[in-house]
């Protein structure tokens, strides 16, 4: 099993997207890359403790690669708004990348790489993985307990259709 670390706006569409991809074993949305220890979703919300709302991946690579949950990830949020995602705005709701290792920093880089020489204005921060903080319980699998929730009935619904037109090989059967 390999890690994946990302944050790609709020933390209940970018979960949602990923469980749906074959050799995605778990998601845990969480919070990093700030300075507040332990940060609550209060703290998150407040927009004052720097972290980011994340994912951490746990994924087999004999069934996806890091690449392909990269692909997946620049695909079904928008890296060219600098801390904004959608109607979400703070620094929480960055698009970043956080290596685990120097095999993911590069395939991240060259991807980042990529999409800039097609002139795609990538601002996705690329940085080594901080500490990562469980989210609290009740945002863990969100969207599958809460479907009708306004805000989610709103946005993920469009990202997983991205996700199920653009990468129909990659989803779980």
């Amino acid at each position: 099993m390999q890690q994946a670390l990302f944050g790609g706006g709020c933390f209940w569409c970018v979960e949602a997207v990923f469980l749906q991809l074959q050799g995605v074993e778990k998601v845990t949305s969480g919070y990093a890359g700030g300075h507040t220890l332990n940060p609550s979703y209060e703290d998150i919300c407040r927009g004052d403790s720097g972290h980011a709302e994340v994912i951490l991946i746990d994924f087999d690579e004999q069934q996806i690669s890091y690449s392909q949950l990269l692909e997946v990830f620049f695909a079904t949020h928008d890296p060219t708004t600098l801390n904004r995602q959608g109607n979400d705005v703070g620094t929480q709701y960055r698009s970043v990348i956080y290596y685990l290792d120097a095999t993911q920093q590069q395939a991240a880089a060259e991807m980042i790489a990529a999409l800039q020489a097609e002139a795609v204005n990538v601002v996705t921060e690329l940085s080594a993985a901080p500490e990562f903080y469980p989210a609290e319980d009740y945002h863990q699998n969100f969207f599958a307990k809460n479907p009708n929730q306004g805000y989610c009935n709103f946005s993920i619904p469009p990202k997983l259709n991205k996700l199920r037109s653009k990468f129909q090989h990659l989803l779980k059967v």
